[in-house]
């Protein structure tokens, strides 16, 4: 089946083939034209083509929309942006200035008839009409990230965050807007997967109201029988297990997991390095002769097979394969060297001669390998930097200590008020940061805190310098959620991790990592609350809270009943209003691993309004207590 990501990919291709149907077999030379985006766009973009790929798709320059550009004639231009006022504004400019002859443009989300009238109107006052080609509506209004995890927004993303969402003085209209721009996106993604889902939320929050309003929206497209989106779909029938689960979360149904420290690879990379867009810039190694240190950015996307199969392991693996892979590649290296020794090479007689016609079969062996070689070196290289960097905050930090501490008070294994103290009042452990996270945790799992330990917390964390106003704030909405009741109290429970002996491989002299005070910890494999909610919606086990969620079918004209007779789903996107974070996308992976058997597939894609680390989502936080 193909992911979301290929079908948005494919999607972006069309267009720059100037939205012909795209042939592998096309051996012809590809058209050249010009790109022109703007920063949607470019978000869009960016994770899934690289420079090359455009190069290969005759795309021989791209340019931000905002920007100088000087006229071109006779090549055709691909507009790729949001209809937005002030990108129309730009579009009708370079109208007037006729800066281009061949214009394809194309929105990113569909173009209202009022602005589509009004970009007509300045295509015949500039005199222009014969000159646009196409107009298309894209609808890829969302950014694919991995093939199984999308969000909505990079730039401007606090349109859509949980602060927007939930800040005390917002208006109605606001809202509105917030919520009609999620589903706007969320209806791209189906129509660029080509199904229509079966939807599922709970009652009374933020997910109620996209689910409504998408469910609406579907409803509406599907009985539009001139501008149906989804008519294969509506052919191929009402089948329950070919279609998809959309289950539509809130943030608030877990807010410990996006403060958590983490253990993974790409949630740490995404913690401590800002991994954004599917890249990370890190500081060069030590600069020479006191010169400023260089800053290098690195890709790291499904290309990478090195990435591709550690990305969800634990460091300590991590720094182990990378110890693994620079081992072989120095064996390869040899062989290579040893080749030329024996063949003499290294200097010009008749003797060598001789011997290259005996070895020509090795020699043409050991060229084409060299360039996987280089590459292999280079990703070696690139991982063991990026290794070193997240090594080097974890022993600053103290950060296998906070996380094994969450872990145990997230799996509620034993009392842990004096070692919580200890961290907080210690000045070596920790930023002022990861203290304040450790206590969140602890204050929302822990079902019976008195005041007065409340007050011994908050009076440590307070000497120790932290900002408390994110707390303001979830102690507000500890006493607003069901978790004051002791409801949800069991969210957590078979967290926990143990400690392994020390890093076998990593302990011989000659290992980049010198892992010296760092625990080897293991996590224990457990759901996460949304792991859990996903668990219960797919297979329809019957729970009280699950009874309570809507169950939306925008494909029966009345409204939807669940179906007596159900078969769990297989596949099942997961969309989280109001922020997502790499620690769940990678439980929801785990756990659909773990539940994939030889006649059980399951497929997850986990999606969010935006991405957060933990520090961003702090600070999210803390606006909301200033507003208390």
């Amino acid at each position: 089946m193909t992911s979301l990501r290929q079908r948005q990919k494919d999607a972006i291709r069309q267009m720059l083939n100037l939205n012909q149907p795209f042939s592998k077999q096309a051996t012809s030379e590809p058209s050249w034209k010009i790109l022109v985006y703007d920063r949607t766009g470019q978000d869009i973009i960016s994770p899934l083509i690289s420079v090359k790929e455009l190069r290969e798709q005759g795309v021989t320059l791209f340019v931000q929309l905002h920007s100088d550009r000087d006229p071109i004639p006779e090549v055709p231009v691909v507009y790729f942006c949001s209809p937005t006022e002030e990108n129309l504004g730009r579009i009708k400019q370079d109208f007037q200035r006729g800066i281009y002859d061949v214009y394809h443009l194309n929105f990113i989300s569909p173009i209202s008839r009022q602005k589509l009238e009004d970009l007509g109107s300045a295509s015949i006052e500039a005199n222009c009409v014969a000159n646009i080609h196409k107009i298309y509506d894209q609808y890829v209004n969302f950014l694919s990230l991995e093939d199984d995890m999308f969000v909505l927004r990079h730039q401007n993303s606090d349109a859509l965050s949980y602060y927007a969402i939930n800040k005390g003085d917002i208006k109605d209209t606001e809202m509105d807007e917030i919520m009609n721009n999620i589903v706007d996106s969320l209806f791209s993604v189906f129509v660029t997967a080509g199904t229509v889902p079966i939807i599922r939320s709970p009652k009374g929050n933020a997910a109620e109201l996209v689910a409504r309003k998408l469910d609406k929206k579907l409803r509406e497209n599907l009985f539009d029988a001139r501008n149906n989106l989804f008519s294969a779909d509506t052919q191929a029938g009402n089948f329950n297990f070919h279609r998809p689960l959309l289950i539509i979360l809130d943030r608030n149904v877990d807010m410990a997991t996006p403060l958590h420290h983490t253990w993974t690879y790409q949630a740490l990379a995404h913690d401590l390095l800002n991994l954004a867009l599917n890249r990370v810039v890190i500081e060069d190694s030590t600069p020479k002769g006191g010169a400023r240190a260089k800053h290098k950015a690195c890709e790291l996307d499904s290309k990478d097979k090195f990435w591709t199969s550690h990305k969800g392991s634990p460091f300590p693996n991590v720094a182990e394969a990378i110890q693994e892979e620079l081992e072989q590649y120095r064996s390869s290296e040899e062989e290579v060297k040893k080749l030329k020794t024996s063949m003499g090479i290294d200097n010009e007689s008749e003797l060598a001669v001789a011997l290259v016609t005996d070895n020509t079969a090795k020699i043409t062996s050991a060229v084409q390998s060299l360039p996987q070689l280089l590459e292999k070196k280079r990703l070696i290289d690139m991982h063991t930097s990026i290794a070193t960097a997240i090594l080097n905050s974890i022993k600053a930090r103290k950060l296998d200590t906070f996380f094994e501490l969450e872990e145990k008070i997230m799996s509620k294994t034993q009392q842990l008020e004096k070692p919580l103290l200890d961290i907080i009042s210690d000045p070596d452990a920790g930023d002022l940061e990861d203290k304040l996270r450790l206590f969140i945790i602890y204050y929302i799992c822990s079902a019976h805190l008195s005041d007065t330990d409340l007050k011994k917390f908050e009076y440590a964390l307070g000497e120790a310098g932290c900002d408390l106003k994110p707390l303001v704030y979830i102690k507000r909405w500890k006493s607003f959620t069901k978790m004051a009741s002791g409801a949800a109290l069991n969210q957590y429970e078979g967290a926990g991790t143990k400690t392994v002996n020390m890093f076998s491989k990593l302990m011989s002299q000659g290992s980049n990592f010198v892992m010296e005070g760092v625990k080897n910890l293991v996590v224990k494999r457990h759901n996460l609350p949304v792991t859990k909610i996903v668990d219960n919606l797919m297979d329809f086990k019957s729970s009280q809270e699950m009874d309570e969620y809507h169950y939306l079918d925008p494909k029966q004209l009345k409204l939807a009943e669940m179906p007596k007779s159900r078969s769990p789903f297989q596949d099942a996107i997961v969309f989280v209003v109001g922020g997502g974070n790499y620690i769940e996308y990678q439980n929801l992976v785990d756990y659909a691993k773990a539940k994939t058997t030889a006649g059980n597939l399951r497929r997850i894609t986990y999606g969010a309004s935006t991405l957060n680390n933990a520090k961003q989502f702090l600070q999210q936080l803390s606006l909301l207590g200033q507003e208390l």
